[in-house]
């Protein structure tokens, strides 16, 4: 049997170890992707270090990555409309039995030569967009506009907050300008994260430890304050601070995933200005396509969000530079 270099994370002893394992071959309804390039999110990060638990996976072992790009290797038996050689981008899960399973979480991930996918997860990719910034398509630009555009529901000329400007929080900014948000105001300790920020469209960024935050967002937004903020860095000082500066009946969307448990500190405060927080995971299955549309048409662009290009063999190497910050990653690149 043909064999493939993989990044497998075992879920008991959370070791990340390159191996050789079982080229997969396709069955009904799905395809073999050839990885081009597969992104590496804190969410990988997360699983590593044990703050995150696949809910579905069977067996002990996983091979990570859910943000993949490539080309059609093979086909299975039943599947038309796709031919071998084309370029694609892979949704980051998809719905069994009613569940939700994520790519590289669940079931077998993009860390590797190649990857199964079900052909419902497969959209075609344009020549226009290079394989490194459709890798990161699935995720770290269809999460935030999945939060943006279906759970927060966000209007032309809102005011609205972005608190942790990280992979996600970074295009957070970037999708916001693109629906009109106004104002966008960024918040984070970083000082390269806030030039960041600017850079990808923020009006304002904020140090969260500045006393005159709130002040500043008040002047900022006409004494309107805030009408979503999001938290993209999944911690309470976060959900706290964002609060203060939210309007009435404004919605705090959490993004960034916490293990911990969830507490709004003035539940008087909460009911009277009738706020509201909003969990978010992913994104709605027409997300994919859409923002690769916006991207060829010129409306996106993430030349800018590839931070670097590393080979499968530095898998380890990547996940210590995205977990410690060095040199203040957006998304960094996995090319098998």
């Amino acid at each position: 049997m043909d064999q493939m270099r993989a990044a497998r994370l075992h879920i008991p002893s959370r070791t990340l170890t390159i191996e050789d394992v079982p080229r997969p071959v396709p069955g009904a309804g799905q395809v073999l992707v050839k990885v081009e390039a597969a992104g590496v999110c804190l969410s990988d990060v997360h699983l590593i270090d044990g703050t995150l638990t696949p809910t579905y996976l069977q067996g002990d072992s996983v091979t990570l990555g859910h943000e993949v790009a490539g080309t059609i290797a093979a086909l299975g038996p039943d599947v038309t409309g796709w031919t071998a050689g084309q370029r694609v981008v892979l949704q980051a899960g998809e719905i069994r039995d009613g569940r939700l399973l994520t790519r590289g979480v669940d079931y077998d991930g993009g860390w590797a030569e190649y990857a199964l996918a079900s052909v419902g997860t497969v959209f075609a990719l344009p020549d226009s967009i290079p394989s490194e910034q459709a890798a990161i398509i699935p995720d770290a630009v269809s999460t935030p506009w999945g939060a943006i555009t279906t759970t927060a529901r966000v209007r032309p000329a809102q005011a609205v907050g972005v608190w942790g400007i990280g992979g996600l929080g970074a295009h957070a900014v970037q999708l916001l300008r693109a629906v009109g948000a106004y104002p966008i105001i960024a918040v984070d300790p970083v000082p390269a994260a806030r030039r960041r920020a600017l850079d990808f469209g923020a009006d304002l960024a904020l140090d969260p430890a500045d006393p005159r935050l709130r002040k500043q967002v008040l002047e900022a937004t006409g004494n309107r304050a805030l009408e979503a903020v999001f938290d993209f860095a999944g911690v309470a000082a976060v959900r706290e601070q964002a609060l203060t500066v939210l309007a009435p009946k404004g919605r705090l969307v959490l993004v960034g995933l916490t293990d911990k448990p969830l507490t709004v500190t003035d539940g008087t405060r909460f009911s009277y200005l009738q706020h509201q927080i909003l969990g978010h995971y992913g994104s709605e299955e027409n997300a994919v396509p859409q923002l690769v549309a916006l991207t060829e048409g010129g409306r996106l662009d993430f030349s800018r969000s590839i931070t670097d290009v590393l080979p499968l063999a530095d898998a380890a190497k990547a996940v210590q530079r995205l977990h410690a910050k060095e040199g203040d990653p957006i998304r960094l690149i996995l090319r098998p």
